[in-house]
């Protein structure tokens, strides 16, 4: 087996994690930097360093990335222009009609990623019936050069009803890539699929951030090459990786590369633990927390996401992320009440425990104040701690909150911290009809297993796993990601009346589609699903078709899905909307070795626990977490430390390491 590296960036930190052709498992994180591709290779250096390898003997390279997702967050992405039909210029702007903040008179929409004045109307008509009106290609010649006269960057063309009848679209695409020396992103390439408003939107979104991710990932390309790393693989939000050529084709596919990445290595964890099922995943990294499912193995996917306000249609990982990570800062509002987040203080100058000129109090610098983070621990093995900058901080933090002191200040931190965190968690359980008591608590990030404990004992789960690599732990998924690709196509009719041969036609077309991106077609594992409906209804389920269409059969699983999914099933007629289709090349389960060794007690320090009245300092144990044998047990009050993270074990909760070096922490007593 050859040494395969990932690399993940975040806001704060860039995480990797190497597995050598031994099986030995070497982890690293280095401060992210403003050129990514820099600290993703002084990351791949310092592993390599460690591992005793040369980066040139690297068999495979991983790769998640923030470009995508910081350019929408930032607004900071591409000068895009946007191609439609006539008379429908205004649909990013228009929208839909409904409002996120339904009470609030002064709700302000986010701006449309093209402004009206990159905008452009071409004379054509398409319907779901055929092409009523061809497309003038000397007219869309003339609009390239008004298009090429405001210095767009980049060009969206998406056409009424594109989805079902693309040949106009194809033919002003084919035109602008002559005209203009700027890259064209087409609705019936990117989201073949209805609905006017999210297929342009997903379509601007893609031209948005194509010169970004062209120029970030050729850049890393060139990087790679100059050391002797392989190109790297490319983590898409489905959960799946692609080669670089087809990410920089499809660079939409890439808006949630690092979430995706941390919740398939929460995955590929627990299966190897002791195949747990029914997780929620708890990523808590220095500038968010993201939160996500897995069920029955499987990781929850939607193609109903939106980032930054703007509509994203593509297949996603499905993840609820909140503005509470570990650099988060705190403040106070107006109102006098303690608030932290989304605001973070990054990774330069960073918490002010950093000791690099940072003052605003955060929830790092709370875990120092509360003892969970120690004033010898060595954050990424290189960041040494400033216990007394943590301390002013909090108490100008107290100060301004009318709190006691900056103990109390800190509790008041890490309280509101997990209140954000639990909301999140809710969300995407309780809203969605699940029992977050019947789940497995995975937690990661750099800050996740500090939290777990005091978040599950708020939803009343009593497992927590924290896998050995949880501090860096989306880089650890790079390596267990199969290699995933999807396509789509819109259909619509009624189920009772479906074209059989209409369908297989479409699969086919389908499947030659995502089969020209996959690296080895024969190896491919090709999966059918449909989205249906109740005629009148405004969204739709989707279900398994295997390798034949049965129409009954079909309906049958759309019935049960509607009845897990609302509690009730109708007898009313059904509606067939999407096709869709995922090639998957699955990845041969990772094989790490772990073997503890020497004593894994460092000594003891006092942390507080409990909290309102009853909180008090306590003397908790602290390990060395790498040092445990398996099947080693511990009790709480505990604090594991390793380079990339600390686990917070609390009174009444106990450990054991499991396989691979995972730790299960169960808990026996009252939520505190």
């Amino acid at each position: 087996m050859a040494s395969h590296i990932g690399v993940d960036v975040g806001g704060t930190f860039t995480d990797v994690v190497l597995l050598t052709d031994d099986g030995s498992l070497v982890t690293a994180k280095v401060p992210s930097t403003d050129d990514q591709s820099v600290g993703v290779m002084a990351g791949i250096e310092k592993a390599c360093t460690e591992a005793d390898i040369d980066p040139a003997d690297l068999g495979a390279f991983s790769h998640a990335m923030t470009v995508s997702v910081n350019a929408l967050l930032e607004s900071d992405g591409a000068k895009t222009a946007l191609v439609t039909t006539e008379g429908f210029r205004d649909v990013l702007e228009i929208r839909r009609q409904n409002r996120p903040n339904l009470y609030d008179l002064d709700a302000e929409l986010p701006e449309p990623l093209v402004p009206r004045r990159r905008r452009f109307e071409v004379d054509e008509r398409a319907t779901t019936e055929g092409i009523e009106r061809a497309v003038d290609a000397d007219a869309v010649r003339r609009l390239a050069r008004d298009i090429d006269a405001t210095g767009a960057e980049s060009v969206a063309v998406s056409l009424l009803h594109a989805y079902a009848h693309p040949e106009n679209e194809q033919r002003v695409t084919e035109v602008l890539r002559e005209e203009l020396d700027v890259p064209v992103s087409a609705s019936h390439e990117v989201l073949a699929e209805f609905r006017e408003y999210e297929r342009t939107s997903t379509t601007a979104v893609d031209a948005y951030v194509t010169p970004a991710i062209d120029a970030y990932v050729g850049h890393l390309e060139a990087r790679a090459s100059d050391a002797g790393v392989p190109s790297p693989r490319i983590m898409q939000s489905n959960g799946g990786i692609a080669s670089a050529a087809t990410v920089r084709e499809h660079a939409v596919t890439t808006a949630l590369s690092g979430p995706a990445a941390g919740v398939v290595g929460a995955g590929a964890t627990v299966e190897a633990s002791e195949s747990l099922r029914g997780l929620v995943t708890f990523d808590m990294g220095g500038t968010s927390s993201d939160v996500s499912l897995v069920r029955d193995g499987e990781v929850e996917r939607t193609t109903d996401a939106e980032i930054s306000g703007h509509p994203i249609r593509v297949p996603m990982v499905d993840v609820h992320t909140v503005g509470a990570g570990g650099g988060s800062v705190a403040w106070v509002d107006a109102g006098g009440a303690l608030r932290v987040g989304p605001e973070s203080a990054g990774a330069n100058p960073g918490p002010a425990s950093y000791g690099r000129g940072g003052e605003r109090p955060t929830v790092t610098d709370a875990n120092v104040v509360l003892g969970y983070i120690g004033a010898d621990t060595a954050l990424g093995g290189e960041l040494s701690l400033d216990v007394e900058a943590a301390r002013e901080a909090l108490s100008r933090l107290a100060d301004d909150a009318d709190l006691d002191d900056a103990l109390a200040a800190a509790q008041g931190v890490y309280r509101v911290a997990n209140a954000n965190m639990t909301r999140a968690t809710r969300t995407i359980t309780v809203e969605r009809g699940h029992d977050p008591r019947q789940f497995v608590l995975v937690a990661f990030g750099g800050a996740g297993p500090m939290h777990a404990a005091a978040l599950a004992d708020e939803l009343g789960v009593e497992t927590v796993v924290v896998p050995r690599a949880c501090g860096v732990l989306s880089a650890y998924g790079l390596l267990a990601a199969d290699e995933k690709h999807d396509s789509v196509r819109t259909v619509r009719t009624p189920l009772d009346d479906v074209d059989l041969d209409s369908v297989e036609s479409a699969y086919d077309d389908l499947r030659a589609d995502v089969l020209a991106d996959v690296s080895t077609p024969d190896d491919a594992t090709i999966d059918r699903v449909a989205d249906l409906r109740y005629v009148g209804q405004s969204f739709e389920l989707s279900v398994p078709v295997g390798d034949e269409f049965d129409a009954e059969a079909v309906a049958d699983r759309f019935t049960a899905a509607h009845e897990e999914a609302y509690g009730y099933a109708l007898d009313d007629p059904v509606e067939l909307v999407n096709l869709r289709l995922t090639a998957t090349v699955e990845r041969d389960p990772l094989a790490i070795g772990y073997e503890g060794a020497g004593d894994p007690v460092r000594g003891s320090r006092e942390a507080f626990f409990g909290f309102g009245g009853d909180g008090e300092f306590r003397e908790a144990t602290v390990y060395d977490r790498e040092a445990f044998a398996l099947g080693a047990t511990f009790e709480g009050p505990a604090v594991l430390e390793q380079d990339e993270s600390t686990t917070v074990v609390p009174p009444e909760w106990s450990g054991e390491v499991d396989a691979d070096g995972t730790v299960v922490l169960t808990t026996g007593g009252e939520s505190r």
